[in-house]
This record gives C-alpha cells, structure tokens and sequence, in this order.
C-alpha cells in the first residue's frame, strides 16, 4: 500500500482526552478515530492488525474443534427474560422496541442465543461434544469508558461456547481453552497470566480471567509467588488471623464521644483494631418474581479488614449494591457511625467469617456516642448469612503456603466460564442419553476482547517515538521509505517486495526525510527499508528493525532474501513464547 493514498493521516499532538499511551499512540498513527464516547471507527491500519489477531483466533479455536458461526447482535429479549437476565442486568444492557413494540436485545453476550440455538438443534447425547464460535460485534453501555480501546461501549468479541454431555467433557473443553487463550496472546506478542475470578453476571461454578500486568489495569490482582496463587481481588481467599481464644466477659457500655471511625476507636480504647466489629451498611438490589427489590444489608467485619463488596454481593444474591444513606440505616434503628448487630429488625444480616471466633469484640451501641465491649457472637447477636467477605490485601498470608501476598494492576484481555446447566436449565437444552433418558447440556463460555487486546499489545510494545508492534499482528512487515532522489528505485524495489509475498507499506509521499523517518517509528512496522541516494552510492539499501538503532546497507541481490530470513526469525522469537502451560 501507498502511504500517499491512505485514508486518515499522523497527528503531531496529543489529543488532550488520551490518557494512557495506547490510546494516545492509536490516534497519532492514524489506527483509530474516536467516533463518540467509548465507540471507535478502526482505520485500514487498525483493521488490517484486528484481522490479523482475527486470523489467530480462528486458528486457535479450529485446533480444539471449533466451529465458526455467525449470531446476531440484535435479539429477541424473550430469550433474556426467560433465563432471567433481562431483569438481573442493569442500564447497561441496551434494550429497545422495535416497530412492533417488541423487546429486543443489543447483545452483550450471546449465551441465551446459543441456548436457543441447542435446544432445536441438540436432541441427543450423539450429538455432543461440539464448540460453537463467532466474532461479532457487542454493545455494553459501560457508565465509564476509558483508556481508548481498553474500555468502550461498542466493541468485538470473540465468544465460544461449549456443549458437553457431562462435567469430565466441560473440563476437558474448559482446559483447552486455557491452554488456546495463552496460544493466542503470545502469538499475538502479549505477556499474560491467568487468575481465578468472579463468576459475575455470566452464572456459574468456575471462572478464569488472563490478565495483562499493567499500572493502567482497573483489576487489583491478589498473587503468591511462592506457590503460584493468582485471584482477582474480587474473589481472592488469604489466611485470616485467629483469635485468641479468651473467656467471654459481660457486656460493658462505654461512652466514645466523637468516635465514628475504627482507626478513632481504636486510639481511644487502646486496643488493635481486630479487637472491634466493624459495620457496613449496603442497599443491595435483588430481584424477586421479575422484580427489583431493596434490601437494607447490614455487613459486620473485623475491625481490621475491609468489606469485599463483589464477595457480598454474591452471598446476597443481589444484582446491585450501592452504600445505604443515613436515614436509611436509621429506619431501622441503627446510629449511623455507632452501628451494632444487637437488636435490628428489618435488615439482612451478613458477617464474615473472622467475627464467629473472635471473642469480646468491641461494636456500636446504636446510640451516638458509646459502643459495647465484649460483645460476642452467637451469645448476643447471629447472622443470616456467615461467609468470606474479606479483601484480600497486599502482604495479606496465604491460605495455601502461608507466605505473604502482593497486588499488581492488571487489565483484563480474557475470560473462561464452567457456565454449568443454569442456561440449559432456564431455556430447556435437554439431551436424552444411551438409555432414553433426559439431561441438560453442559455449557462453557469463553470471551476474549478484539480491540482490548490490540491496545494492551500496544502498552506492552511501544516507546517513546511510537508503536513497536510484533510482527505476527502488524499491519505490514515493511515499512519502505523513498528518499527524493531515488523514486525510482524504491518503486522498483516496492514492487520486487510484493512479488515476493512481503506486505509492504510505500512511504512514497513527497515529505522531508525527518518527516517520514518519524512516521515510520509512530506506526511502528517491524522492519523499515530505506532508498535513497546516499545508500544506493553505499551499495544498497539502508535496513532497519524498528525496536534497535543499528543499521546496515543491504544489496539488491540479497534483499529479498534476508527481508524474509529476517521476518521468519521474529516470527520463531514469537513462536518460542508458546509453550505448554500448567492449568491452575
């Protein structure tokens, strides 16, 4: 292609509302254009990479069998309604009527559609195992887009779903996935790791999410580097402290004045904060005979951890939970500030696992000013629900090898769910098996994001003139400049190279050198061939990998030939990267 005929063009600033370097390096290299907020038009260079990371996925998926098809991005929402989701999802979903006054979908995900799909065309155990797949085009109207093409509205995925007549076939598929998704993002030159996580709204009993370990990550990963332990915070377990066991003394009140917070409380008393009870009230939103419904949550907490808020949410079983208000927590009899569990009616109870054994706690006495000592559970209050609802923090210990945790910032570029029955249970995917009887099919899901990935490839591959981009995904391998003074050679030799199967980009613009020698860098081509006079007196052309300085003057005869030696080695550098990996 010839750079002079390319539609969209380099930018010498910054776009002020560019944040992170992928975002910044996309626009100024002519990748992509911002079309509204969290929605992206991709330009030819953006799209020929998209398609090359496509390409990879393709492979990837039709090696564990993979079958290609196409669903579409507006549906029905009956299907939605009657696994539930219609009214579990909130305003991000994108619901409309059409003309008819019918509900639809803009999908978000497709899982309801596949189930649709098995159940008229799945009636028997013959015909499982299968694994579905598309690349399509999704819309979530996320209330925080950010960070370019990291976190938008419109965006494509590629979903695959797995069919399985039983839980040894899930896990089977479910771990090709693991072993496919590691494939892809090292072919595609991105570093990454797998952690356990939330389960979310997708359903389920297993979940994994392959993370790229960067400071602009929204995800805070709990990791072990002594035995290997990876969760996002979300849903990370650590070793809690035990309490020692003690005597459990009579109830005291005691005035505290002004002695609102548990670092206040714990000053005044003289005691460590894990000798007090910690309240936290929530609104939790959950939905009840297709209704949401509001539910005041009192969660209870040692003083020294935190409230987990994905951890309740789950326990609660609530599609949202938002901070309840103060005149809220007092309805029920609660002094916001001196909350206690003792005595409250018309709230959901919640405590963590770590207040059963701990003995004569410190908490509230729902009157300002004083809370009580010694208060102790199962003498003098109990809970509706007890569970781990801790965040995990760094040099937390743990639970597995005892040793401290640490936390790192990660961007998610992927996903695996063990989805289970819940889909086929709701919209009636049923099998009959070798003897005639009915069970449901077993689902799995698997999503990795096309335009996530493309801008993590970019945080991890660029420096401080552009893109470096790995060539088993760059938009061409060649990045072939002509100087003034020897147009006619370089369009000779652009020919040569594309007779000979190299993807070449023709800087044939009637430019100053500076000027193309920079553009080069931001678009960020692996390989660069210069032509211009001063090399053709040196005997050839000048040759370049854009991520080195060093240059070297290669002849005519041989160009060809080390132009592909050269692409076949950073391809086996990217190849070498793809190993078996152990599944955690």
């Amino acid at each position: 292609m010839r750079l002079s005929q390319y539609f969209g063009r380099t930018l010498r600033e910054t776009p002020n509302d560019a944040e992170v370097a992928s975002h910044q390096l996309l626009l100024r290299a002519g990748y992509v254009r911002q079309t509204g907020t969290g929605i992206f038009t991709s330009l030819h260079f953006a799209k020929r990479t998209l398609s090359k990371i496509e390409a990879i996925l393709r492979e990837e998926m039709e090696k564990i069998g993979g079958q290609e098809i196409s669903m579409p991005v507006v549906v029905p929402a009956d299907i939605w309604k009657e696994t539930g989701r219609w009214y579990k999802i909130g305003s991000e979903m994108g619901r409309f009527s059409d003309r008819n006054s019918r509900d639809m979908v803009l999908s978000m995900t497709h899982e309801e559609v596949v189930a649709d799909l098995v159940r008229s065309e799945v009636q028997s155990y013959k015909q499982l195992p299968r694994l579905v797949y598309h690349i399509q085009t999704k819309w979530r109207d996320d209330p925080r887009p950010r960070a370019g093409l990291i976190r938008v509205r419109e965006f494509t995925m590629k979903d695959s779903y797995s069919l399985d007549a039983n839980w040894e076939g899930l896990e089977q598929q479910y771990q090709a996935h693991y072993q496919a998704y590691f494939n892809i993002f090292h072919r595609c030159g991105l570093p990454v790791i797998s952690v356990r996580s939330d389960t979310g709204m997708m359903g389920g009993k297993l979940a994994h999410e392959f993370m790229y370990l960067t400071p602009i990550g929204e995800d805070t990963l709990i990791l072990c580097d002594n035995c290997g332990y990876t969760a996002n915070r979300q849903v990370a377990v650590f070793r809690k402290e035990a309490a020692q066991p003690e005597p459990t003394h009579l109830i005291e009140k005691i005035a505290t004045p002004d002695t609102k917070s548990i670092d206040d409380l714990s000053k005044l008393l003289e005691i460590p904060k894990k000798k007090t009870a910690k309240a936290v009230f929530m609104v939790a939103t959950q939905v009840e005979d297709g209704q949401d419904v509001n539910r005041l949550v009192f969660a209870v907490i040692r003083g020294d951890l935190d409230v987990n808020e994905t951890k309740l949410s789950n326990v609660v079983g609530a599609k949202a939970l938002r901070p309840a208000q103060d005149d809220e927590i007092k309805a029920i009899g609660a002094v916001p500030g001196y909350a206690s569990p003792m005595g409250l009616n018309g709230t959901l109870v919640v405590a963590d696992d770590s207040i059963v054994g701990s003995p004569n706690l410190v908490a509230g006495a729902n009157e300002c000013g004083y809370h009580l000592r010694n208060v102790n559970y199962g003498r003098d209050f109990s809970a509706d629900i007890v569970a781990d609802i801790a965040t995990a923090e760094e040099g937390c210990i743990c639970l597995h090898c005892g040793k401290p945790l640490r936390t790192s910032r990660g961007v998610e570029v992927g996903n695996i769910f063990q989805l289970g029955t819940f889909y086929s249970d709701s919209l009636g995917c049923a099998f009959l098996d070798a003897q005639g009887e009915s069970h449901p099919v077993i689902m799995g899901s698997y999503g990795i994001g096309v335009g996530r990935l493309l801008a993590s490839v970019v945080e991890e591959h660029h420096d401080d003139s552009g893109l470096c981009l790995p060539v088993s995904i760059a938009p061409y391998q060649v990045h072939l400049v002509s100087i003034r003074g020897a147009e006619a050679e370089a369009e000779s030799l652009y020919h040569l190279l594309r007779a000979n199967g190299i993807e070449v980009l023709f800087d044939d613009r009637n430019e100053r050198p500076g000027v193309k020698f920079n553009d080069a860098d931001l678009i960020g081509i692996p390989l660069r061939v210069t032509v211009s006079s001063r090399a053709l007196e040196q005997g050839g052309y000048e040759f370049k990998l854009r991520r080195s300085e060093e240059k070297q003057i290669l002849a005519r005869e041989t160009i060809v030939e080390t132009i592909q030696g050269k692409i076949n080695e950073l391809q086996e550098e990217i190849n070498r990267t793809v190993q078996p990996i152990v599944y955690r």
